[in-house]
């Protein structure tokens, strides 16, 4: 896999790799996706909203905007195989795409399960099942699955969520020990609550259902950091980076908190 680091004749980390990243149209997909791009990779970039992923391809070079709904699997295959056929296969895939939804358990219906579990857990299986093969047949690779730290430890109201993310990272966890000897890596990244559109809504929720104002919405889930602030997806990106370097080539099967110093349970 590429460096992480220019090498002597100038060549960047990720030239001559090609990544593609799961709801890359904004907030943590974009940042990963524009992290990858300044590293010299082929992107390709999916997301269920193509005006969004367009938006963001235009501003990258080498960059293609894909739709794929990854709770789909006729849309996952569909997709990936367009992508292979533009970009040729995948060297670098970063499970970017999810969905968040708070309830109390008592008011969790079957569907709002079959939700979460279908966006956060059975979509990385899908989008892995579709570029595995290819990638142990070369013998090299890099998979990232961005879950949470909702994926390492429990909060309130969110049991689906936390379920599935559990179970990405036990997928992450599990599928890293089949491939130990291959040369391919599986890893996860674990934000806490990050400044991504997605928090905006929860603040926005817990202003209209606690009547809250959004500096104390905000102070609610910012009190989980002890850096008392929010991730910057900047921050996830620089790890996933990381992982997808040479340098990381002995890292597999980790779950990386990147949450200010909050202790996992």
């Amino acid at each position: 896999m590429a460096s992480n680091s220019s090498d002597s004749a100038g060549k960047l980390p990720f030239e001559g790799r090609h990544a593609v990243v799961t709801g890359a149209g904004r907030g943590i997909g974009a940042a990963i996706a524009d992290r990858l791009a300044a590293g010299g990779a082929t992107l390709s970039l999916t997301g269920r909203g193509r005006e969004a992923i367009e938006r963001r391809a235009e501003l990258l070079p080498s960059a293609i905007a894909v739709s794929m709904d990854v709770t789909d699997p006729t849309s996952v295959e569909e997709g990936f195989t367009a992508i292979v056929e533009r970009h040729g296969p995948v060297d670098i895939l970063v499970n970017n795409a999810g969905a968040a939804e708070s309830a109390r358990f008592i008011d969790s219906d079957d569907a709002l399960w079959q939700r979460m579990l279908a966006v956060n857990l059975l979509g990385p299986r899908a989008c892995i099942g579709a570029v595995l093969p290819s990638m142990l047949d070369r013998g090299r690779g890099r998979i990232i699955t961005v879950a949470s730290t909702a994926g390492l430890k429990g909060y309130a109201y969110t049991t689906a969520y936390c379920a599935a993310k559990h179970a990405a990272v036990g997928l992450t966890r599990a599928l890293a020990l089949e491939t130990a000897r291959t040369g391919v890596t599986i890893n996860a990244v674990c934000p806490g609550f990050t400044d991504t559109d997605l928090v905006a809504d929860s603040v926005a929720k817990i202003e209209r259902h606690t009547g809250r104002t959004k500096e104390q919405a905000l102070k609610e889930l910012t009190r989980f950091n002890p850096q008392g602030r929010l991730i910057d997806p900047a921050e996830v990106a620089a790890a996933v980076a990381y992982l997808c370097s040479d340098e990381a080539a002995g890292m597999t099967g980790q779950a990386l908190a990147i949450a200010g110093g909050e202790v996992m349970s």
